[in-house]
């Protein structure tokens, strides 16, 4: 997902600052922002509603979405968490119209497809019987945990995405689903749970 080539002198700067030129009218100050965000916009909403031309157009419908509100952004958040949560608004609403969120694909992942694959086996490794560094190993095992994933309701899907898959801070997560922070730590233990519990019934 490429929708801007980089730009040398200002893609180092913070997003603050950035946020500052792109108020003030400065098109290369948003360009750099896309850079930087949006390969993980992407990989996120793709997750979500497993379909590549889907993904990148909503990739792209976050970024005009975000250009069009800059000037009402306050910083009361991080950029950071007003973008994920204009993608992931923009993204829920989309699957919502069109059919029920489909299962997550293994193909949604990055570059960080083994890590993401440990993390996602070591929430349902069994200590005794299940070793996530083996779990790891085995893609079709890794799909069907996904697959699983997106059996799961609505809520749990996304915060599993968000903390495990993603390994976005609580904070962030409860600005992003505009949720409080001990809402996001129940949901999230609630959904490993209800992952856990699918998972064995899938397995028997």
């Amino acid at each position: 997902m490429n929708l801007f080539h980089k730009h040398k002198d200002n893609i180092s700067l913070d997003d603050e600052t950035l946020v500052r030129q792109c108020q003030h009218g400065d098109p290369e100050a948003m360009s750099c922002l896309i850079v930087k965000y949006q390969d993980r916009i992407y990989n996120t909403i793709l997750k979500i509603c497993s379909n590549r031309d889907d993904a990148a157009e909503l990739t792209q419908d976050t970024f005009v979405k975000v250009l069009e509100s800059i000037q009402t952004f306050r910083g009361k958040s991080s950029f950071y968490t007003w973008l994920f949560r204009v993608a992931v608004n923009l993204t829920i609403n989309h699957c919502r119209r069109r059919f029920k969120l489909s299962p997550v694909s293994l193909d949604a992942t990055n570059e960080n497809l083994e890590k993401q694959s440990q993390r996602l086996a070591s929430i349902l490794a069994d200590s005794e019987k299940n070793d996530p560094a083996l779990m790891a190993q085995n893609k079709e095992l890794i799909q069907r945990i996904l697959d699983s994933i997106g059996q799961l309701p609505e809520e749990y899907r996304l915060i599993l995405i968000l903390r495990d898959i993603e390994q976005m801070s609580y904070a962030d997560i409860a600005d992003v689903l505009e949720l409080e922070y001990g809402t996001v730590k129940s949901r999230l233990s609630r959904a490993r749970v209800a992952l856990r519990n699918l998972w064995e019934t899938v397995q028997t």
